[in-house]
């Protein structure tokens, strides 16, 4: 049983209810930055032509937000208001698989102009591309977990 289930009944449909809430804002942020247009993207990557900033702002503005939020949240909370614990990663090392995927991430970013959350918020407003990219996210899921199950020596 998760630590979110063990705080009880009315703390978890908060933290549903919450969940919900920060992706939709998320979500609508996206679209109004113009971060599901993969043109977009492609035009912050690609220097050499029209190179398009609009991105280093968004991306920016996220960070500075999460930054004083973590902050302010990590310096006046010992436990969060939803949960029994806060849940922050331990793992300091780099392993294959991370550096794999993280280029895997970067290689498919650049081409698509599409990351997760992005290609979400446009495959649920009917972007044919935001679709496709989806498809394709779930099926490297997919295949990431099948092949996480054999190299563990488990069955497919």
């Amino acid at each position: 049983m998760t630590a979110v289930a063990d705080c009880g009944l009315r703390c978890r449909l908060l933290s549903i209810v919450l969940a919900v809430v920060a992706g939709g804002l998320f979500g609508a942020g996206l679209l109004i930055s113009g971060m599901t247009q993969p043109a977009r993207v492609i035009g912050f990557l690609d220097v050499t032509r029209g190179w398009d900033p609009s991105l280093a702002f968004v991306m920016g503005g996220a960070v500075v937000v999460y930054a004083l939020a973590f902050r302010w949240i990590r310096r006046d909370r010992r436990d969060p208001w939803f949960d029994v614990t806060f849940h922050l990663p331990t793992r300091r090392d780099l392993d294959a698989p991370l550096l794999v995927g993280a280029a895997l991430f970067g290689v498919g970013w650049g081409l698509g102009g599409l990351c997760p959350g992005p290609g979400l918020v446009a495959a649920a407003s009917g972007s044919i591309t935001g679709l496709a990219f989806a498809a394709a996210m779930i099926a490297g899921m997919f295949l990431q977990h099948l092949s996480a199950r054999v190299r563990a020596g488990g069955s497919a």
